[in-house]
């Protein structure tokens, strides 16, 4: 398969299904790669024109949102200790510091929580099983799957517009460069994280 003909079938409409399924399935199974498909489509979309870049977005954000709004359903329904992964003390911290935080700002600890992959799902499942009312979770959740889909699209469109001659250069280059963010990310929360304690 040459280059020219693997850039057609990542330009037509099946890439925007798979985006949506990746961070759909993202949000509950965080090592599945759904920023970085976003990443890649937004990088293919700024260098070839398709798919549109709006579509992108807007695909990442509905995919977002319903992963976001499944897991808070799952946290009301099921709880924080229904399964044996649940109780491990590692697991434990992460849910008791998510309903402290949660505790003392929602709309800020929801919406950062969607750009850090094992905060997001913490922080979603709690969010749940602690009673946050969800209309208001639902609300904030909305505006931060948009702000995420737009920010992991464009950083993929800033690369794509760089190399529009070279898209799959751009895509690989967008997802290292979406790695590099995401473990710059990983870092600076983790400091964070331990001068807090």
């Amino acid at each position: 398969m040459t280059a020219e003909q693997m850039i057609a079938i990542a330009g037509g409409p099946g890439i925007l299904v798979v985006v949506f399924v990746l961070v759909l399935l993202d949000s509950v199974v965080v090592v599945v790669p759904g920023e970085l498909s976003v990443t890649a489509a937004g990088a293919l979309a700024a260098a070839t024109g398709s798919p549109p870049l709006t579509a992108v977005i807007a695909v990442a954000a509905v995919a977002a949102f319903c992963g976001d709004a499944l897991c808070f359903g799952a946290g009301r329904r099921l709880g924080l200790r229904r399964w044996r992964w649940m109780r491990h003390p590692r697991i434990r911290r992460a849910f008791d510091g998510a309903g402290r935080r949660l505790a003392g700002g929602t709309a800020t600890v929801v919406f950062t929580a969607r750009f850090i992959p094992f905060a997001r799902l913490a922080v979603n499942l709690t969010a749940g099983a602690t009673g946050v009312p969800s209309a208001r979770f639902l609300g904030i959740a909305a505006v931060a799957a948009t702000c995420w889909a737009a920010y992991q699209t464009v950083v993929g469109a800033a690369i794509g517009a760089l190399l529009p001659d070279a898209p799959l250069a751009a895509m690989a280059l967008s997802v290292a460069v979406a790695l590099t963010l995401g473990a710059v990310i990983d870092l600076v929360t983790a400091r964070v994280s331990r001068r807090r304690r």
